[in-house]
């Protein structure tokens, strides 16, 4: 796995974040889709600091990273910046539009753990405006990881970054809805890793007209997250494993679980792991974003941690990883 500076491109915003005390398929009609009219009144609403980009770079700086965070954000963004780099995150790569509002992200959840969402880009649309070559230069990036953004802005920072000779990682997650099929391969083709999860990747297949196999062709590692079944990875070359969830003990909010899973396996690699055990630090970390309410509210606890890694790993896993959890913390 490249190890280095990582580069992560994606969407910088605030989460509003609502429970709705029951199931929204109680509250479909299967004839009626087509005029779909609902309002579901919310017992909760908190807000956090969100936003694939940041959430990723964010969980890669908390342990021990120091990745630079990518994007467009607006004039009220100071704050968040303070507590970002506070946290290991370098915000060289964020460009401040000073006529626009930072992105804000609406989900409702139920308690089937279903989400209904809407995003608003606001400054987002500027990220199309930021050049990689400076940010390559400037920090010797090894990888660029090009997560949800504007559509524009992926495909753009993607060819940049195949034109740079740099590898990227694709994350086109929450995107996929609005890109068509020429973007998705232009997003997919010749990726060192691609992350869906694995309702993404039927959308994926769908849109590019690749199957699952000729996917994997055109990607060094392809990583489908299952949910509560973990995730695999396979590649090219070959590689096909699977890993386990870390069990919850609780389940508070599914934002950012995604994102912290790839937090976990990026620095994981960096920090010298294998594919199995980077993955497996994901894994953990996925489970402490879903145990708390917020994408960026979790922390490590490095005895506790390394205990649920033996639980669900065993001895010589949890040995393995446990320098670079601890390493975090000095």
């Amino acid at each position: 796995m490249p190890a280095g500076t990582t580069a992560v491109i994606g969407s910088i915003a605030t989460d509003h974040l609502m429970h709705f005390p029951g199931r929204f398929a109680d509250h479909l009609v299967a004839d009626r889709l087509n005029r779909v009219s609902l309002s579901f009144l919310v017992d909760d609403l908190v807000v956090h600091r969100g936003g694939v980009g940041a959430n990723i770079a964010f969980g890669m700086g908390v342990l021990g990273q120091r990745p630079v965070l990518v994007g467009a954000v607006g004039a009220d963004f100071a704050g968040y910046r303070a507590i970002l780099e506070r946290h290991g995150v370098d915000c060289g790569g964020v460009l401040t539009v000073e006529s626009a509002h930072t992105p804000r992200f609406t989900c409702t959840t139920d308690d089937d753990q279903c989400q209904l969402a809407s995003f608003y880009p606001g400054a987002m649309t500027e990220t199309k405006n930021i050049a990689l070559a400076p940010i390559v230069e400037r920090y010797g990036t090894e990888l660029v990881m090009v997560c949800a953004s504007d559509p524009d802005a992926m495909v753009a920072q993607t060819e940049e970054a195949r034109s740079l000779g740099v590898p990227f990682a694709a994350d086109p997650s929450q995107q996929l809805p609005r890109l068509d099929g020429d973007q998705c391969r232009s997003l997919v083709d010749g990726a060192t890793y691609l992350f869906t999860n694995e309702y993404e990747l039927e959308l994926l297949i769908r849109k590019t007209g690749w199957d699952s196999d000729e996917i994997t062709g055109r990607v060094g590692l392809r990583v489908t997250t299952l949910s509560d079944r973990g995730v695999d990875i396979v590649g090219r070359d070959g590689t096909a494993l699977h890993v386990g969830v870390v069990p919850a003990r609780t389940i508070a909010d599914p934002t950012g679980v995604g994102d912290g899973f790839r937090a976990g396996f990026l620095a994981g690699g960096n920090g010298g792991l294998g594919l199995e055990r980077a993955a497996q630090l994901g894994a953990l970390v996925a489970t402490l974003v879903l145990e708390t309410n917020g994408a960026q509210e979790w922390v490590i606890d490095a005895d506790t941690d390394v205990a649920r890694l033996r639980e669900a790993y065993g001895e010589e896993a949890a040995a393995d990883i446990e320098p670079v959890l601890c390493a975090a913390l000095t």
